[in-house]
C-alpha cells in the first residue's frame, strides 16, 4: 500500500514524522489543493490533511474553495484512478448535537464556515467516493503552547501525536467509512496541565460548543479486534 499525504500541517507533518509517508504541501511543493491541477499517480492511498482551520473566520471564500470544493475535486480525482481518499474531518460536526454522539447519529453544524463546509465535504465523500474514511477528531499541539484553557469544553481530543497513531493505525487496517477518532473524555484544561503544569483555567468563549464528545464505540472495537487479532 503506497500512501501519500496531502499537508505537513499539525496533524500532516505528525503523520509524516511517524510513517515517513510521501507528501506533498505548499511549503514543499508548492502544492495548492484548491488549483485542482492533482498528479498523484501510482498511490493507493491519499491523506488529505489539508483545510482551512480558522474556526471562527468570516472569510466564507476560503473555508468554501479550501475544505469542500477541493475535496469534491479530490473525491472525483480519486475516483477515476481508484485510489481510496482518507479524509481528515473534524468533531465540530457534531455541534449542536447530542452528546456522545456516534457516526451514526445526524450531525448539525456549528454557526461558522468552518464547521459548515467541513461538514458539507463529509457529505460530498458519502455520495460520491467509491473507496474513502472520515476521520472525525480532534488534535491539539504537544506540549499545550497556550498559557489558558478551558474549563467548561469536553471532548475527546487529545495530543496530535496521540491522534495521529491511531489514524495511522486505521489507515493501515485498511478501514473504511466514517469513523470517530479519539480518546477518554477531558476539558481542554484536562489536557493542557498534563504537559503545561502551570496553565491557567478559563471558560470559553461564547461562540465556542461546550459538548463536542464521541461515542468511540466502534473505534475500540476495531482497535480490540486488532489486538485479539495479534494475539493470535
Amino acid at each position: 500500500m503506497k500512501v501519500l499525504v496531502l499537508g505537513d500541517g499539525l496533524m500532516g507533518a505528525e503523520i509524516i514524522k511517524q510513517t515517513d509517508w510521501d507528501y506533498v504541501s505548499r511549503k514543499k511543493d508548492n502544492f495548492d489543493i484548491t488549483s485542482s491541477d492533482f498528479n498523484f499517480y501510482g498511490y493507493d492511498v491519499i491523506v488529505n490533511c489539508i483545510a482551512y482551520t480558522n474556526t471562527y473566520s468570516n472569510d466564507k471564500e476560503s473555508n468554501w474553495n479550501v475544505n469542500y470544493k477541493a475535496v469534491a475535486n479530490l473525491v472525483d480525482y480519486c475516483n477515476n484512478f481508484n485510489i481510496k481518499l482518507v479524509h481528515i474531518s473534524t468533531d465540530y460536526v457534531y455541534t449542536n448535537s447530542i452528546s456522545n454522539a456516534s457516526e451514526n447519529d445526524i450531525p448539525i453544524h456549528g454557526n461558522n464556515w468552518y464547521t459548515y463546509t467541513k461538514l458539507l465535504a463529509d457529505g460530498y465523500i458519502e455520495l460520491k467516493s467509491l473507496n474513502y474514511l472520515i476521520l472525525r477528531e480532534s488534535h491539539k499541539p504537544n506540549p499545550f503552547p497556550y498559557d489558558s484553557a478551558w474549563i467548561n469544553q469536553i471532548g475527546n481530543f487529545d495530543y496530535v501525536n496521540k491522534i495521529a497513531d491511531i489514524i495511522i493505525q486505521l489507515i493501515k487496517l485498511d478501514e473504511n467509512g466514517i469513523i470517530n477518532v479519539g480518546t477518554e473524555l477531558k476539558t481542554i484544561y484536562n489536557l493542557a496541565h498534563q504537559t503545561n503544569k502551570n496553565v491557567k483555567s478559563i471558560l470559553k468563549p461564547e461562540c465556542a460548543p461546550k459538548d463536542v464528545s464521541l461515542n468511540l464505540t466502534k473505534l475500540k472495537n476495531i482497535l480490540n479486534e486488532r489486538s485479539n487479532n495479534i494475539g493470535v
